[in-house]
């Protein structure tokens, strides 16, 4: 058994190099000015999408956001497969990230992208990928539909060949992680666990949580039916009005109950007086000595230095392992990969599974 697991490791290590030689040859550089010749009014063509969409959806930008987070954290230790490739969106009944434990019934907005994809190929047929379809569609939910900061999106992503549920588990922050395991989770894709940390969880100052993602901290925080102690003792009686004890977990609740559909910095302000609905986002502030309770403070009072804060950070964010050049490919349809490409090589099924 040993001999055989130091052979799998050679072989993916192998693999690893192989890819990484690859792609310093065909490794280009992402720039916002990527498709300006080959499908120039890309972003309007996104943003007439997703504004339709919020008439119906309110919650549609931060749904967005959301997915293109998550699918950049899904990474393989080697850095040479996943990142911002679009791998969330890819229908696999046993390897899709869609069915991960902190995306299943959870992730959403999987038709908008569809929608938009759908009027780029009409567009600009074979030219836009997914993976940039949701990088251009999260700057567009802050600055269009939020009120929030808009920046130059870097540009030329390609789409994988495929998904990994396995590291979608492993990988992703979750909503009742503590501050060590939210900065483990960052320092693993290459992400400050300061700045970065603290200025992308900004991003919940929109958006909606599901009751199920906070109930523990109302009625059983340490599983002795007590309440977190870093809980507002006035909104903790808002949410168990919100969310009853034993009642439908799939209620929703604002992120941030001060302006819930307006990117702003009063997510910080909110945690500053114990009103993080999530676990996640007040040990933030409520971790002892923690390094990011100075930059909550800071962005707390200074809206402009969060937003220059986050578009730093997302544009960080945007740039895992991203492929590029000749890597991956421009899916037709982003639920699957092209016909022609459906490979049978033993290196995506061997990482696949990794």
């Amino acid at each position: 058994m040993p001999e055989k697991m130091a052979c799998f490791q050679y072989i993916v290590a192998a693999l690893c190099f192989a890819v990484l030689l690859e792609g310093s040859l065909s490794k280009a550089q992402l720039t916002p000015t990527f498709y300006d010749e080959t499908c120039p009014n890309v972003t309007a063509i996104i943003r007439h999408v997703l504004v339709n969409a919020s008439f119906s959806d309110p919650r549609i930008g931060a749904s967005l956001i959301r997915l293109h987070f998550h699918d950049c954290f899904v990474q393989t230790p080697c850095v040479c497969f996943q990142g911002c490739d679009a791998s969330i969106l890819l229908d696999d009944p046993v390897n899709g990230e869609k069915e991960a434990i902190p995306n299943n019934n959870s992730a959403r907005g999987y038709e908008v992208i569809d929608a938009m994809k759908a009027a780029l190929e009409s567009a600009c047929p074979n030219t836009v990928s997914c993976a940039d379809i949701l990088a251009i569609a999260s700057e567009q939910s802050v600055s269009t539909l939020a009120g929030g900061p808009s920046w130059a999106v870097p540009l030329g992503r390609r789409d994988g060949f495929t998904a990994n549920r396995t590291l979608a588990n492993s990988n992703l922050p979750g909503f009742n992680n503590t501050l060590d395991r939210l900065k483990n989770r960052f320092s693993n894709v290459g992400l400050n666990t300061s700045i970065d940390l603290v200025a992308l969880s900004g991003a919940h100052t929109f958006g909606r949580a599901q009751c199920l993602t906070f109930t523990s901290r109302l009625y059983n925080f340490t599983g002795v039916g007590d309440t977190d102690p870093t809980l507002n003792t006035t909104y903790l009686e808002e949410l168990r009005q919100i969310c009853p004890q034993g009642g439908n977990s799939s209620v929703l609740t604002n992120l941030d109950p001060t302006t819930p559909d307006g990117f702003d910095n009063n997510y910080f302000t909110n945690l500053q007086v114990n009103r993080g609905l999530l676990r996640s986002d007040q040990n933030l502030f409520s971790t002892e000595g923690a390094d990011t309770i100075e930059i909550v403070n800071r962005f707390s009072s200074n809206q402009t230095a969060f937003f220059e804060s986050f578009v730093e950070s997302m544009i960080r964010m945007g740039n895992i392992s991203p492929l590029t050049g000749t890597e991956g490919e421009i899916r037709s349809n982003c639920r699957a990969v092209n016909s022609a490409t459906i490979r049978s090589n033993s290196d995506a099924a061997l990482v696949s599974s990794i």
